[in-house]
């Protein structure tokens, strides 16, 4: 169920971020690391796997990253420019 939870979940973060609605994307991002955390836990994931799951993890995360820069850079947020690169 975890498995099937984990993969729902990553979907429906990366259909947000296609939306640009990065704000309930990262809610799905941190539940994707919820669902990972638990299956780690509970030692359903392999080692060769556990690095799988955490690169996906982590590219949902820049995602909406990337995402959150990009709106609020549209709108001209006044304080982005000190934390840009």
């Amino acid at each position: 169920m975890l498995f099937s939870l984990f993969t729902m979940y990553e979907k429906e973060c990366l259909g947000l971020i296609e939306r640009k609605l990065v704000l309930p994307a990262y809610d799905y991002c941190l539940k994707c690391s919820h669902a990972f955390n638990m299956l780690d836990a509970r030692g359903a994931i392999s080692v060769t796997e556990r690095t799988s799951y955490i690169g996906r993890v982590r590219n949902l995360a820049r995602f909406c990253a990337e995402g959150f820069l990009r709106v609020a850079r549209g709108d001209g947020l006044p304080l982005l420019g000190k934390f840009s690169a």
